[in-house]
């Protein structure tokens, strides 16, 4: 075992906050990027694997937090369970919202729930090594997810064809909030596994594990809404379909995404080498739901 901290950027790091946010959906259609039912709903599959996966972040690094002695590794911690919190809870919102436009996720969230209740969940094991082994298992897992929540994130500050293809603004800046805080916090996640373990082959491992579940639930969600569309004959959901939306700009592209690899596993890598914390605060402070969640934060204090 390895726990050698790859170098940080320091002034990539920022104080951490759970901003209250809402949304109001009732003028949300169901295809919010106009005529691109695909990109509309190969995004949307984020409402249908977040909520429960950050609930699954939470429980975990519950469990982690008194194997963190550093105090500002816990304060972020601290923070990035708050923000989490903050994400399922938003992503959870719009569900009622597609289901009453006639698109119902719960068979789909259904098994996202199984996944990570039950396949990730606790488990039944003695005290000591066993226990321990799991718990690294699972926050080197987190590790792995959070590298691809801020490859994500960063991608959607910069979409700007999103905008040109007349996005509706309201979900645009859900998913340019949750992009900017995926950003802020992208150490987070690393720091605690390189603090607590730092094995480079468990990284590896879990990393594996991690892109493959991730590629697998996102295609299975991206065909579920395409397939349970109302509005769609016969819609279907294709890699072909992926890939050409990533050249179009309306989605990451797979050739970014697989330059993503690589660099996670490079034993120098460290998240905060990747994206612009700078960017990510200066969207926070004219998110139009940030703002309106400090501002109401202000009142109440």
């Amino acid at each position: 075992m390895s726990n050698t901290q790859p170098a940080a950027v320091a002034s990539e790091r920022t104080p951490l906050k759970a901003r209250r946010v809402s949304f109001a959906w009732d003028r949300t259609p169901l295809h919010w990027l106009p005529g691109d039912p695909f990109s509309t709903h190969t995004m949307n599959v984020l409402h249908l694997l977040l909520p429960a996966g950050e609930r699954w972040f939470i429980h975990v690094y519950r469990q982690v937090l008194p194997y963190i002695h550093d105090e500002q590794l816990r304060q972020d911690v601290i923070g990035f369970i708050g923000q989490e919190s903050m994400h399922s809870q938003a992503h959870d919102d719009v569900l009622p919202h597609l289901k009453g436009l006639g698109l119902d996720p719960t068979p789909y969230t259904a098994q996202v729930d199984w996944l990570f209740e039950k396949m990730l969940g606790d488990r039944t094991l003695p005290p000591g090594r066993a226990r321990k082994w799991w718990l690294m298992e699972r926050v080197a897992t987190i590790a792995a997810i959070e590298h691809y929540t801020a490859f994500l994130g960063d991608w959607i500050l910069n979409a700007d064809e999103l905008e040109r293809r007349g996005a509706d603004p309201t979900m645009l800046d859900l998913l340019r909030w949750h992009g900017a805080e995926e950003v802020e916090h992208r150490s987070v996640a690393f720091d605690v596994f390189m603090h607590v373990d730092g094995s480079y082959r468990r990284r590896v491992r879990t990393w594996a594990t991690a892109f493959s579940a991730l590629a697998f639930l996102w295609q299975r969600g991206a065909r579920f809404f395409m397939e349970n569309d109302p509005s769609l004959l016969d819609g279907k959901a294709s890699f072909g379909q992926f890939y050409r939306s990533g050249r179009r700009g309306t989605l990451p592209s797979t050739p970014a995404m697989l330059r993503s690899i690589p660099r996670y596993l490079s034993r120098a890598y460290h998240p905060s080498q990747e994206g612009s914390t700078a960017q990510a605060v200066a969207y926070l402070a004219q998110s139009p739901a940030a703002v309106a969640a400090e501002a109401r934060t202000t009142e109440a204090g």
